[in-house]
C-alpha cells in the first residue's frame, strides 16, 4: 500500500543550545524522522524535513550527523526564501527572536518558537498581531502542559476530584553550581540582566500558561525577586557579577478567586519529589503533581490534625495519600506539541497555544518585575486577540 507522506520543510534555527538540541531536535523532530513521520492513518503521514540554522556550522553538522538528509545552514535569509522550508521554528535567546520571527512572517513562513517569545510586551503581541494579519499558523511552546504529572493532574480537574479548587502551591527549582568546583547546569547568560536572563523571565512564562489552562485566568500578581549567588563562572572559567535574579517569590490572585503561589529558584536544595512540584488543595480532595507523577488525598482520606509540638506526630502525613493511575501512554511533552503543531499546518487542526498566548507569559514576567521594583500587587490587563 502506498503511503501518502506530507513534507514539510522546517528551519530550525538557535538548535545547539541545551533545550533546542535535547527537546526539540533530538527528542522530537529526530525522533519523529526516524519512525517515519507523524501518523495520521495507516495510509497517511507528516514528515519534518529540517534545515539547521545557526552561527557555528561545526556544532550544526554533528547534530545533522545523528540523521540522514539533514541540511545545515548558517543562511538565514536563504532558508527563509526557499519555498519548500514551510515553517520556521525560533529556539534562540530570547533578545534574537524578535527580528528573525519578524522575516519569517514576512517570508509567508507558519511561525513555532520557543518563550518567551519577546523581551517586553509590546514586542510579544506585535509579533502575534502581525502573524495574525500575515494569515499564517503561528505557536509558542507551552511544553508543561504535556507533562504526564499535569496531565494526571488536569484529569482529577476535569473528573471534580477536587471539590472547589482553593490555592495552588507550586515549588521549582534546584542548585546552579556557580562554577568555581563544579560545572554549571546553565549557560551564562542566564545571570546577566544585560543578557535577557533572570528566572522570573524564564518562569512566570511557564507559570502563566499553566494558570490559565489548569486552574483559571490571572487577574493580579505580586511578586519578589532576588539574587541570592553574586558571582558565578562563565564557560571559560572567569568570574562575572550576577545582576539578574536567581529566585522569584510569586503570588497570582485568579477570577475565580484561586489563590496560587509560585517560589523559583535556581538557588535551593531539593527537598520534595521532583523538580516541580504543584500541590493543589480543594473543598474534596488535594493533589500533589511532579513532572512524571501525582498522588491525591480524598476528603475522606485526610487525617484530623491536632497541634501538639511536644509530642512525636501520632499521624504518617504520607498516609492516605494514593499515586493517580497512568490512564494513558505518555510521550515527551516537546515532541506531543511538535506534533500538534505539524497537524496545525498541515489539515488546519486546532492550535490554541499560540503568539498571543507567548505574549500573555511576557506580560505576566514584564509585570512580576513592576511588582518587584513597586514591592506592590499589579492588575494583569487583558490582552486581546
Amino acid at each position: 500500500m502506498s503511503i501518502k507522506t506530507h513534507r514539510i520543510g522546517v528551519i530550525m534555527n538557535g538548535v545547539t543550545g541545551r533545550m533546542g538540541t535535547n527537546q526539540h531536535f533530538i527528542r522530537s523532530i529526530l525522533a519523529i524522522m526516524k519512525e517515519g513521520g507523524v501518523k495520521v492513518s495507516d495510509g497517511e503521514v507528516i514528515l519534518p524535513q529540517p534545515v539547521l540554522v545557526g552561527r557555528n556550522e561545526a556544532k550544526l553538522r554533528r547534530l545533522a550527523a545523528m540523521g540522514e538528509g539533514i541540511r545545515v545552514t548558517t543562511d538565514l535569509d536563504a532558508e527563509l526564501a526557499n519555498p519548500e522550508n514551510i515553517i520556521y521554528f525560533d529556539a534562540q535567546t530570547t533578545g534574537r527572536r524578535v527580528d528573525a520571527v519578524k522575516k519569517a512572517i514576512a517570508a509567508g513562513k507558519h511561525v513555532y518558537c520557543e518563550k518567551p517569545t519577546a523581551v517586553s510586551t509590546e514586542a510579544a503581541y506585535e509579533l502575534y498581531t502581525l502573524a495574525r494579519d500575515a494569515g499564517v499558523k503561528h505557536g509558542v511552546v507551552q511544553d508543561k502542559l504535556w507533562l504526564p504529572g499535569l496531565v494526571k493532574l488536569k484529569t482529577l480537574i476535569d473528573s471534580g476530584f477536587f471539590g472547589e479548587i482553593l490555592s495552588v502551591r507550586g515549588e521549582f527549582g534546584y542548585w546552579v553550581f556557580e562554577g568555581d568546583v563544579i560545572t554549571p547546569q546553565r549557560p551564562s547568560w542566564n545571570y546577566r540582566k544585560e543578557d535577557d536572563g533572570g528566572i522570573i523571565v524564564d518562569m512566570l512564562c511557564h507559570w502563566r500558561y499553566v494558570i490559565d489552562n489548569l486552574f483559571g485566568a490571572v487577574r493580579s500578581v505580586s511578586c519578589l525577586g532576588a539574587t541570592h549567588v553574586k558571582e558565578r563562572i562563565d564557560e571559560a572559567g572567569k568570574p562575572y557579577r550576577c545582576t539578574a535574579d536567581d529566585s522569584a517569590y510569586a503570588t497570582f490572585e485568579l477570577e475565580n478567586g484561586v489563590i496560587a503561589h509560585f517560589n523559583s529558584s535556581w538557588t535551593v536544595r531539593v527537598r520534595r519529589d521532583d523538580l516541580l512540584t504543584v500541590q493543589v488543595d480543594g473543598t474534596k480532595g488535594s493533589a500533589v503533581a511532579g513532572l512524571r507523577d501525582c498522588i491525591a488525598q480524598h476528603a475522606s482520606a485526610t487525617p484530623r490534625c491536632v497541634w501538639n509540638p511536644d509530642i512525636d506526630s501520632p499521624v504518617n502525613f504520607n498516609d492516605g495519600w494514593n499515586r493517580v493511575p497512568d490512564y494513558q501512554p505518555f510521550e515527551n511533552a516537546f515532541r506531543i506539541q511538535w506534533e500538534l503543531f505539524l497537524r496545525h499546518v498541515v489539515f488546519d487542526e486546532p492550535f490554541r497555544w499560540n503568539l498571543l498566548e507567548g505574549a500573555k507569559g511576557v506580560q505576566l514576567a514584564e509585570l512580576g518585575i513592576d511588582s518587584w521594583a513597586k514591592r506592590a500587587w499589579v492588575d494583569v490587563p487583558v490582552l486581546q486577540a
